[in-house]
């Protein structure tokens, strides 16, 4: 399926554009939605041409004309720089970034995931060492997590940018997780460095996740303290809200948060979650349409400002 491209219009320059990743299911194709149900124009994107073409080609069926689809792997500069040429030479600009793709770094034994729904506990508390058995975590695993979720996220933000500040009202939205608090960081050097928010910079974000990697890499985890299950997954949203801060910092006339959407319904968590993808749309749709002076570096629980 070829990728839908917008047809110009005298028009096309007075409505807000967003960039959407990972949006063909779940959140993301629910944060399109909402979206263009606010009338911004949407660019859909996702890996699978495909999936990503049927996703817009949905939502255009259901009304919403404005939402068309280009195709986007977050971990491939070629692909990011094809979407930041499409759009400079569509729109001339970007307003709203919303980092969504995403994946879990671990394979959970399909039985036991059918019969159980994880809680906290089960996952960084005490019950964490009982469950491990039944999740597979593999430092090929890791890497993907943290390229995607970590790296990705980087790249598409840095290349996209430029385009943003062009925007007299940027927003970036990093879709993150209340796993990623730094609560649930047990290695003390990683929380020590990522909560330092005065001296945060990005190469300590990555010195960080490179350590990580290299623990994981060596059979370390246990034993440098980072956590039992779900650990690429937890740190790479614990580097994204960091690296949110840093942004925020760097580029004071965008407004940049991350925010987790909640315990949502998703093929991420096999549809264990408690929200529907619409209430997990929710929080990053708000703070991708706040007026202008609103926060930016602040990690947000849904609609609610949290502690990192």
């Amino acid at each position: 399926m070829a990728e839908t491209e917008p047809n110009m219009n005298p028009a096309a320059g007075t409505k807000r554009i967003a960039v959407v990743t990972g949006a063909n299911k779940g959140i993301g194709f629910g944060i399109s939605k909402q979206l263009a149900s606010n009338g911004i124009k949407v660019i859909l994107t996702a890996r699978d041409v495909e999936r990503g073409s049927e996703a817009a080609e949905k939502l255009q069926a259901a009304g919403y004309s404005d939402v068309f689809f280009h195709q986007l792997d977050v971990t491939d500069p070629a692909s990011i720089s094809s979407l930041a040429n499409s759009i400079s030479s569509q729109f001339g600009k970007l307003d709203i970034l919303i980092n969504n793709a995403g994946i879990t770094g671990s394979i959970v034994d399909p039985e036991f995931q059918k019969n159980h729904v994880l809680g906290l506990d089960e996952i960084v508390g005490e019950k964490a060492e009982s469950v491990k058995k039944f999740v597979k975590q593999t430092y090929e695993h890791s890497k993907n997590c943290l390229q995607t979720n970590y790296y990705g996220m980087k790249l598409v933000s840095k290349e996209l940018i430029p385009l943003l500040q062009l925007s007299n009202s940027a927003r970036i939205v990093n879709i993150s997780s209340g796993l990623g608090q730094l609560q649930f960081i047990s290695n003390e050097n990683a929380r020590k460095e990522l909560g330092d928010v005065d001296e945060l910079t990005e190469e300590k974000v990555d010195k960080v996740v490179e350590g990580f990697l290299e623990d994981v890499k060596e059979n370390l985890v246990e034993i440098k303290g980072w956590p039992k299950i779900f650990y690429a997954y937890i740190v790479s949203k614990a580097a994204l809200n960091a690296y949110t801060r840093v942004l925020a910092k760097n580029y004071p006339n965008i407004a940049i948060n991350s925010v987790s959407p909640g315990h949502t319904k998703t093929d991420l968590n096999d549809n264990t979650g408690v929200l529907s993808v619409e209430e997990g749309a929710k929080g990053p749709v708000m703070l991708a349409l706040m007026p202008e002076g609103g926060p930016s570096g602040l990690f947000f629980e849904q609609t609610e400002v949290a502690a990192f």
